[in-house]
């Protein structure tokens, strides 16, 4: 067969379902050889950048015991939602652009990259710049004269990464750069995205409208070509305010409507909320993930290594992570119980975040946002009624209202 053939055979293979591919080819192994040999060589490769950033202060006390990308979201760290999104999509290189504990950041991903067959580096500051500089400094490690676009992620964004709709997007308008934006509800607090709603093409930015001049915020989320990085300096700057106004003024900014929940996840009302969402994300596409039984009530996420007492009601919108040990009589509703936690019997909580390797005790009533770090015990018949505890502390007497406790 000449390559003729092959390529026609290529078409086929990239444009009809995998079973008549498979009826085609199985009667000759070489011609099968050589099609996925070529259509290795031809799989375009992708790259992106995911804005780490630095210390992670809203997100305190959790970040004091890891970098921010590295807290748990539903029983796996952040920036792994990310990395296994971009993976599914063609992306085989992801650079972290960070300026606090990159070998912490690097250490911890070693495994991941291995199991997920992807490569991780680290792009690190100096210091802080914004969400622009970051890119003229990864510029090295972005650019590989493919001229493909790359991705470009806020870390503390969790949604549902419609990343192939989005490359199908960025494809078919031929601009420039391509952002995803989300409807919310009250515009008047972001900085809100004009656009033309059949074309997608981006007109302005206006910061926190008086007027109401549209609903669409920036999502996080953006597709850009290479010359993308010709219009940035390396200097700190702002993405959304210096850099995609000027492709919006030359007619090469698109803006792509997400499907489905957005959530920025880096304070931890927000985190509360992004789970639910992420939950309810998961019961419509893979309600198989969640747990179920007689003891759970809505949307529940147990890891597999959890052990769960008797007579315990769970949910909804609970995550329990790996190595936890819920205890007899324990209800939980509206919470995140990290890797290695204890909850001892009869004990209460809601609305609130228990740390790594964290005990509350029996009969223990935690609630209204109260965020235990790594490794905090509270003790029995203790109540919370919101509050921060900061690593390695004890509890021995009631938090009346939200306070910080050092």
């Amino acid at each position: 067969l000449g390559l003729v053939s092959i390529y026609a055979t290529l078409d086929l293979y990239s444009t009809t379902k995998k079973k008549k591919v498979k009826d085609l080819l199985s009667t000759n192994t070489t011609l099968l050889k050589i099609c996925l040999w070529h259509l290795q060589e031809r799989r375009i490769k992708m790259k992106a950048l995911i804005l780490v950033g630095g210390f992670g202060t809203r997100l305190r006390p959790l970040t004091l015991s890891f970098p921010k990308p590295l807290v748990d979201f539903a029983n796996k760290p952040m920036i792994l939602h990310q990395i296994e999104a971009l993976k599914a999509v063609g992306v085989d290189e992801v650079v972290l652009a960070i300026n606090y504990q990159p070998e912490v950041m690097l250490n911890f991903l070693k495994d991941f990259e291995a199991k997920l067959e992807i490569k991780i580096t680290c792009s690190q500051e100096t210091e802080p710049m914004g969400t622009a500089g970051p890119l003229a400094l990864a510029r090295d490690k972005l650019v590989d004269g493919s001229g493909e676009p790359f991705f470009v992620l806020n870390s503390d964004v969790i949604s549902e990464y419609p990343l192939k709709e989005m490359i199908e997007f960025h494809k078919a308008h031929g601009g420039e750069a391509s952002i995803m934006v989300t409807k919310v509800d009250e515009p008047s607090k972001y900085g809100v995205v004009v656009m033309d709603e059949t074309t997608g093409k981006v007109e302005k930015f206006v910061e926190k409208p008086k007027l109401f001049v549209g609903n669409k915020i920036n999502a996080g989320i953006y597709l850009l070509n290479p010359s993308v990085l010709d219009k940035i300096e390396l200097r700190p700057t702002s993405i959304e305010k210096e850099t995609f106004p000027k492709i919006a003024a030359a007619q090469g900014l698109y803006a792509m409507v997400l499907p489905g929940f957005w959530m920025d996840i880096g304070q931890p009302r927000d985190y509360i909320t992004g789970l639910r969402l992420y939950l309810d994300s998961l019961r419509k596409k893979s309600p198989a993930k969640l747990t179920t039984g007689a003891h759970i009530v809505g949307n529940v996420l147990v890891d597999e290594t959890a052990k769960i007492g008797e007579g315990c009601l769970i949910g909804p919108d609970v995550a329990i992570g790996p190595g936890c040990v819920v205890e007899s009589g324990v209800r939980l509703s509206r919470c995140t119980v990290m890797r290695g936690a204890r909850i001892k019997k009869h004990a209460c909580i809601s609305s609130s975040i228990i740390g790594w390797h964290s005990t509350v005790g029996q009969w223990a009533r935690i609630e209204n946002m109260t965020i235990l770090g790594e490794d905090v015990h509270v003790c029995d018949e203790i109540y919370t009624n919101g509050g921060v505890v900061l690593p390695h502390k004890e509890i021995k007497s009631n938090i009346l209202k939200p306070e910080i406790v050092m």
